[in-house]
């Protein structure tokens, strides 16, 4: 059996312990495949031993690892995303434009501090 090759874009990390996360990120696996992107739960031993984070600190927000190394996290991970995906991509310039982009962060910071609430509220499982 051979091991799928390494995504060429990055891998999109999520936290599997929420359960919004875990059911919202599967969902876009094939077309985020499409795009180059690969699917990883932050708590994989190989996604802590890549990043080097405290464990604290990376579960804290969704993350991007790119090939070279980069790691984006929170709200610019949808956008770095979004720009990839020609029917997202007018609305990722737009969240890009200065006072739009502070919306977009605020509303990703709410979303994110609510996330376990949420997936509570909802029935949403952890994986």
């Amino acid at each position: 059996m051979t091991s799928a090759p390494p995504p060429t874009r990055g891998w999109v990390l999520y936290d599997a312990a929420c359960g919004f996360c875990s059911w919202w990120i599967p969902r876009w696996r094939m077309t985020l495949a499409r795009r180059g992107f690969a699917i990883a739960a932050l708590q994989s031993p190989w996604v802590r031993e890549r990043t080097r984070l405290p464990e604290e600190n990376l579960v804290r927000d969704i993350r991007l690892l790119l090939p070279d190394g980069q790691l984006l996290a929170g709200g610019e991970v949808y956008l770095h995303v979004m720009e990839r995906i020609w029917w997202a991509r007018p609305l990722a310039r737009a969240f890009r434009l200065p006072g739009l982009r502070w919306l977009f962060e605020q509303t990703y910071r709410v979303f994110n501090r609510n996330r376990f609430a949420i997936s509570r509220a909802c029935r949403l499982p952890p994986a």
